[in-house]
Parts: C-alpha cells; structure tokens; sequence
C-alpha cells in the first residue's frame, strides 16, 4: 500500500512578506556560507534557457546542500507579451531525504532580502570593528532592507542616504526616518560618502554611481547586481585599487560586470582576497588595512534555497 505524499506548502509574495519579520535572514546567509566552505553545499553556475521563437528566456538559479539535506531552484522568467513582459521568479525547495517538494514560494520579497542579508554578511566581516559612518547610495526597498540587515552590526552615529528621488519625496524621506532616527539625507553620493567607513552601493545603476577616488584605506564599498548588460556601480578601475572581495569566487568573476570589464582592462580574478564561503571559515586573508575593501555579490541559487528553507521553517512554526 503506497503512501501518499505530502503537498508542499505553496506561498505567494504576500504571504511571504507576511512571514518575513519572523526569518533570522542573517543567520540564514551565515549558515549558507559556512556549508559552503566546509563542502557540505554546492553552487553550480546559473543558466539562461532561451525560448522558441523569441518567445522569452528563463534563468535557473540552482543549489544543494548535505548539511541541511536540501536542494532546489529559483526560476526566473522573462516572458515576451503584447506591451510590457512578464517577469516573474518562483523558488521551488525539495527534501534530500524523501525527494519530495517541500516549499513553493514567490522569490520576490526573497531576493530582496537575501540580497542585503549577503551584503550585511560582507559588512560584518570586513568592515573595521569601530566603524562609525555608514553611507548607502539608493533609497528603494533594496536600500531599505540593506539598512535593516545592517544597522545592529556597528555603533553606527551616522547614517548618511543619497538617491536623487529622495531629495525629491517628502514622503519617502520620513520612511526612512522612520526605519531609524540617525538617518541623514545627502544632497549627492559624495556628499553621503564622505568620510564614511561603510558605503554600501544598492542602486539598479548599470553604470557607475560614486567617484571611488581617493577613498580611505579600510573604506569597504559594497555593490549588488542589476539586470543590465555588464552592470557596474564602480568604475571597474576601482579593482586594482582595491581589496576586493565577493560572495562566490567561482561563479562571480564570470557574471560581474565590473569583473567582467576590469579583466578585459588587466585586472586578474585571481587577486580576489576571499568570498564569503571562505570568510565565513576563516580560510581567507583579512583585508590588508592599506588599501579600500570592495565587496561584489551577484546573488546565488543557494542564498535563494536557504531563504526559503527559513521561510518554511518560520511558517510551519506558525501552523
């Protein structure tokens, strides 16, 4: 007699929104890179499927994990419509035990917040123990949730925010006052960065957003990815100017734009200090101190499959 599976727990964006504020997302990038760098999980490249008759694309994000017995997949559409496409992003997470789906989940809100849970991961091991002056270059709900994943890692006294809709949006200035007290709005990205140990990059920009010269030595500058073709919020100069750090030294170098761009200039991935696999098991070398720090992630299947993992653990404590 054959026994019936289970039916896997299936969650639009609001529900996952709903169920966020109840996700450890740093502690679930922090589990990630630690079976990353201890073999216990792998990350294979992503790959682009292309559709028939210029029909669209989809994007497999991919990943496995033996020390939390999971793998799965975020796929990612771009579907081509009469007027505007359709882009959507779903992360199916499938037991390494049973072989059965365990969770289907909007990636939406997921992506967001793991974005900035890696980026606050990044801050955490590079920044300097006493930085004081934190400086973010865009104001959207990326930017937002970066601050929230960061605010409690330093004694921040200063909060400095740019993007040119802010200055604009009377509205949009409280929220973020609203998210914290310390927060100033500048009147340009200069003028949020400077003297600032942290400026964390987190725009859709495709080309560069601060001029990077002459940044103190420890200064670390974060960057995330874009859609656009070779996004880069940095000049790629900055590279060789740099200590330069990123979330998966295997499949990062390749999808970078600034990467990309720098290696075609003569800048070498194989300079790259460390990733957060390797940071996280403390087999990399810590920024020399005599240089700025540059931090790039691209995002990985992983950091989607252990997001979601933490969502469906929070929503079956809440059944």
């Amino acid at each position: 007699m054959s026994t019936a599976s289970p039916t896997p727990l299936v969650m639009d964006a609001a529900a996952v929104q709903s169920i966020l504020p109840e996700v450890d997302t740093l502690g679930a990038m922090r589990a990630l890179f630690t079976e990353l760098g201890k073999g216990q999980a792998v990350q294979p490249s992503q790959t682009l499927t292309l559709f028939p008759e210029d029909k669209g694309d989809f994007i497999t994000y991919q990943g496995a994990s033996t020390g939390a017995n999971l793998f799965g997949a975020k796929l990612s559409p771009y579907l081509v419509q009469p007027g505007k496409p359709v882009i959507t992003a779903w992360t199916v997470l499938m037991s390494m035990d049973t072989g059965q789906p365990l969770l289907l989940c909007d990636s939406g809100e997921l992506t967001t917040e793991r974005t900035a849970g890696t980026t606050a991961l990044a801050v955490d091991h590079l920044a300097k123990s006493d930085a004081k002056k934190l400086a973010m270059i865009g104001s959207g709900k990326v930017a937002q949730a970066h601050l929230r994943h960061t605010a409690a890692l330093r004694n921040w006294s200063d909060i400095h925010v740019f993007s040119p809709s802010l200055n604009e949006n009377q509205e949009l200035q409280q929220h973020w006052h609203a998210l914290d007290t310390r927060v100033q709005c500048a009147q340009s990205a200069e003028a949020a960065a400077r003297d600032a140990d942290v400026i964390m990059l987190c725009t859709s920009s495709g080309t560069p957003v601060l001029n990077t010269n002459d940044l103190p030595p420890a200064t670390l500058v974060t960057s995330i990815s874009t859609n656009v073709a070779n996004a880069h919020e940095v000049d790629p100069a900055f590279l060789s100017e740099a200590d330069v750090y990123c979330d998966y030294r295997a499949t990062t170098p390749a999808s970078a734009g600034d990467m990309k761009l720098a290696t075609e200039a003569g800048w070498s991935a194989d300079s790259i200090r460390g990733d957060l696999a390797e940071l996280q098991t403390a087999s990399c070398a810590s920024p020399s101190g005599d240089k700025p720090i540059f931090f790039r992630s691209i995002g990985l299947g992983l950091e989607d499959i252990f997001m979601a993992r933490a969502v469906y653990d929070a929503a079956k404590n809440q059944s």
